[in-house]
């Protein structure tokens, strides 16, 4: 696998945290950090934007929506301490993705196997519901992030704002993205010359997952697309720290 590019991840990740592009977002990602959850009271909250996460080698990428006010926003990490998480690390230690099921912190030793996480937009968003023009403004970090995964062949859309950015993204690519765009669906594949597989799942947030709409072995069954498509090969994993 080539690896040129892996070393400007830091530098980008370093330029995402710095963002205030957005004054609603700002206002309530650190609205949030002061104030807290009662059962997080003794936490140092993020309180700022999230940058990716994960095996910077990786061929399956997932793209999700945005920290959760209490999760990636308390922690640092995508996917990192909520509900949500359980269920997506959960699913990725099955499917050998993961080193281990859970994700509670930035330094809990969680590390993952051919797998990257991103998100189109950074700062935790009022009732979990981005502005359009919030998700425009964070377009360039996802592009760039995505540039610097060369070896992605899969992406997985959690949900259906994340499959808009992902082809939103392939249009600035200049990438031939059919009209009416792909519609967005559990299971839906969008293969697009030039890009990776577009794959899309409903998303892993607690409505979906408590009320049945998503079970693991809905989840499974993309994950079980997604490898096939790389090739995937278990190996064995130590834990190691992120």
């Amino acid at each position: 696998m080539s690896t040129p590019f892996y070393p400007d991840l830091p530098h980008l990740h370093e330029e995402i945290v710095t963002c205030r592009a957005c004054p609603r977002l700002v206002d309530w990602r650190e609205k949030v950090a002061r104030e807290k959850r009662r059962m997080f009271a003794s936490w140092t909250y993020w309180g700022k934007p999230v940058p990716g996460f994960g095996d910077p080698a990786a061929r399956i990428v997932f793209v999700g929506l945005a920290p959760a006010a209490h999760g990636a926003n308390r922690t640092g990490r995508m996917f990192t301490g909520d509900r949500s998480g359980d269920f997506l690390f959960a699913a990725l230690h099955r499917a050998g993705l993961a080193n281990q099921p859970t994700s509670t912190s930035r330094d809990d030793g969680l590390a993952l196997n051919d797998v990257f996480i991103v998100a189109p937009v950074r700062c935790a968003p009022p009732d979990n519901q981005p502005l359009p023009e919030e998700i425009t403004a964070c377009q360039p970090f996802l592009d760039r992030e995505l540039a610097l995964l060369p070896n992605a062949r899969v992406l997985i859309a959690l949900g259906g704002i994340a499959w808009d950015a992902v082809l939103r993204h392939f249009e600035r690519r200049d990438l031939s993205v059919p009209r009416p765009r792909p519609k967005f669906g559990h299971g839906a594949r969008a293969a697009i010359e030039g890009a990776p597989l577009l794959l899309g799942s409903f998303h892993v947030s607690q409505q979906n997952t408590q009320t049945g709409r998503l079970t693991p072995a809905m989840f499974d069954q993309v994950l079980a697309v997604a490898k096939r498509t790389v090739g995937f090969r278990p190996s064995s994993m130590k834990n190691s720290k992120p």
